[in-house]
Parts: structure tokens; sequence; C-alpha cells
């Protein structure tokens, strides 16, 4: 079961939102933040990546980043920019991209069953990762961005649904990039009844996105504990964090593909005699890739389609038999040596949202080649995280992204 519990949020003013909501701290750089937030004092940019604030060249773990973080965060609510629920609730928000629909749950997921892995993972983190966020938490005491987090769908969950979205929204615009976002509050007790009992009758939830986000939260708990700090309350307001559950048939997730710096010392013709030994090479144009097991290649300023051949890859190996692994284990380490895609720096992933003209570009600016990948489905990402196994890394890119500064959760009374 799955115990979601509701909080009293903290949301933009109706006249603001548009101006407050921003992406997600980690898809932008620090000169693409600061763009963005440029002539714009509300964005929640400024709570998220609050190094655009400081000088040129500032470390965005440092404490004054942080501290700054805090300093605009209160800003934003002492100048009512953010206004805080007067009761604890649950929403719906629904992400619209083109013809696609995704309407997912606003809750306070579980420390405690994440612990127990009841909030199964599918990513390793990196304690670099862990360590910004757990100090961005602890210092500003909020989730200031979700989870994004999926379940096999329920009717019950989906007719509830329904019925929310036939009635006028609390929030709703269309972002910069197109992507319409409405919000709806649901802060009756029966309402709110309806949501956990649905939500206890899964056998569990999973972490789509996000995965340094929940490890932040748990670490946040621990060291208040540490600390000996207390809470009126039951449970604390650090046992749960800001989570956005979405049915598994509405998600949408897009290649994550890879551009490499360097060829290892070969020519593209001799890149290409090496990658023949594994894979089946024949010219192609730039669309993505049609099917699982084939990736497109970008070198010498041309197209090809790879298509893996069989035996390279175990079909019955969950981890081995995807895409990514496959491009891993025949392609990325023993033709170009790029063992530990973590942390070679001579390689850089791409999300799929950017686009094959985005690969053509850094191939001509900073990179020698690039390879798209055909998406993950969330089926596969399911089964290997109830298999405990884990995927490799930059295997998944979700879109359309959940906004920043749309629901924050306090961590001082939920």
């Amino acid at each position: 079961m799955s115990d979601v519990r509701p909080f009293r949020a903290l949301r933009p003013r109706p006249d603001l939102v548009a101006r407050v909501a921003s992406p997600p701290y980690d898809v932008l750089s620090t000169d693409e933040a600061r763009r963005l937030a440029a002539d714009n004092p509300w964005s929640f940019l400024h709570v998220t990546r609050a190094e655009i604030d400081l000088p040129d060249g500032t470390d965005p773990h440092a404490r004054e980043v942080y501290d700054r973080s805090a300093e605009n965060l209160e800003r934003l609510i002492r100048d009512g920019a953010l206004v805080r629920d007067e009761r604890p609730s649950f929403s719906l928000y629904e992400l619209t991209m083109g013809d696609h629909v995704q309407r997912g749950w606003v809750v306070g997921a579980s420390v405690d069953e994440y612990e127990r892995n009841e909030i199964r993972k599918h990513e390793l983190t990196r304690r670099a990762k862990e360590d910004d966020r757990a100090d961005h938490m602890e210092r500003l005491m909020v989730n200031a961005g979700p989870v994004l987090l999926t379940y096999r769908r329920r009717d019950d969950l989906r007719a509830l649904a329904d019925e929310v979205v036939r009635r006028e929204p609390l929030s709703d615009f269309t972002a910069d990039d197109g992507i319409r976002h409405r919000v709806w509050r649901l802060d009756d007790p029966a309402e709110i009844d309806r949501v956990r009992a649905a939500f206890g009758d899964l056998d569990a939830l999973y972490v789509a996105d996000g995965h340094h986000r929940s490890a932040a939260a748990a670490r946040v708990r621990e060291r208040l504990r540490a600390r000996g700090v207390e809470s009126p309350s039951r449970p604390a307001p650090w046992d749960h964090f800001l989570a956005v559950a979405f049915p598994d048939d509405e998600l949408r997730i897009l290649g994550y593909h890879r551009v490499v710096r360097d060829l290892a010392g070969m020519t593209p013709e001799r890149l290409l005699e090496r990658i023949a030994e594994r894979f089946e090479v024949r010219p192609s144009d730039a669309t993505e890739p049609a099917a699982p097991r084939r990736f497109k290649l970008h070198v010498g300023g041309r197209w090809y389609e790879l298509a893996a051949r069989p035996g390279t890859f175990d079909e019955r190996d969950p981890v081995r038999s995807l895409d990514v692994s496959i491009l891993q284990d025949n392609l990325l380490a023993p033709i170009l040596g790029i063992e530990d895609p973590r942390t070679d720096e001579r390689i850089d992933f791409v999300g799929g949202i950017r686009g094959m003209g985005e690969l053509e570009r850094r191939c001509r600016e900073d990179a020698k080649l690039a390879i798209a990948c055909h998406p993950v489905t969330v089926e596969q990402l399911m089964a290997i995280a109830d298999s405990g196994a884990i995927m490799p890394p930059k295997s998944t890119w979700f879109e359309p992204k959940l906004r920043s500064g749309l629901i924050v959760r306090s961590l001082r009374d939920a």
C-alpha cells in the first residue's frame, strides 16, 4: 500500500502563475537559467538556481547560493507571489503537449516507503548531486521541485480525475514552450479520502524522474533527526516529500541521446568499419530511430542507421537488452573506450526533446559523433525496478516536464 498525504501547498498568486512557474533546475545550464529569468523577479529559478543572482563563475553548490535561494523564497512569500493554502489538499496536475495529455496527483509521498523500496527506483544516484539537493532542501526547508512518480493505472483514480477536470481549474497557463499546465485543488475531506484509499491499494509506486530529489528527502530527514529537530505533527513534515504520480499509460518517454567529443584516434571510415563488426550499417537520414535496437549515428557530416546484430546482446536480460545497454556494450566501451559514462568527460547526453538538429549542431561545434537512441518504455522501467535491477545512466527522458514553483511543499508545517 502507498501512504500519500495532503499538505498545505504554497502556490503562485493566480495572476503571476505563468511568471513564477519555471522549468526544473536540472534541465538548464546556469546561462540558460539566467536568460530565462532575466527581467522576471518572480521566476522560481531565483529559488532553484540562485547562482544566477550572484557574480558570474559562482559555484552553484556554494553555501552563499543556498542562502540566496532561501532569501529569494522568503521574498516571493513576503511579496505575495507565493500564497499558502488554508487547508491541506491534494492537487490534480494536467500537462498538455500537442495531442498528448497526462494527469498526475500531487501528493506527499512517504520517505519510509522510499527507504523500504516500496517506492521503487531504477537508477543509481551520484553522491555530489544528492548532497546538492539535500543542502538546498535543508536550507530552505521546502520541497522546491516534485519527484515524478508512476503507478499501474487504476480506474478509480482515472474516474476521479475525469470528475475533477470538469471543474474550473485553480490555474491554467501555456508556457513559452507551448505546453499547457492546469492545476485543480482537492481539499474536500471526502475526496481526500478517495485519493488516499486508492493509493492505499497500490502495490508500489515507481520513481520515474527525480531519483536525486527523493534520495535527498531521505537524507534531509536523517539530518533533522540527528539534530534532534522536533515537529508538533505526526507524521513530521519531513516524513513525506513532494511528488506528482501519473498512471503508467499516460507517461511519455523520449530517447536520451549520446554525443562523444572524439573518435578515439580513428577516422570516420575506420570507425564505421569497427562498428560494422557489431551492427548492420547503412546510410540514413536525420530521423528518429524507428524501432528498438536501431540507432541513428551522425559522424563525418553524414547520418547512418545502425541495427544491432543478433547475438550481440542477451534478449533474456531486461537490462542488457535495453538499447542504451546495447550501445554501451557494443560501441561506446569496446570501440570508443568509454567504460563509465557517468564519469567519462568525453561523453555528453542530449534529451530527445531537443531533436536531431541538436545532435548535428553538437557535431559541428564540440563533438565528433552523435548517436540517437530509441526510447525505453514505461513497462521496461517498471519491470527493471520490480526486479531490483538498475538501468544504465541517462536511460530515460520524460516529456513534458513538470514546472517548479507551481506547487511547493513546506517542511516546517505540511
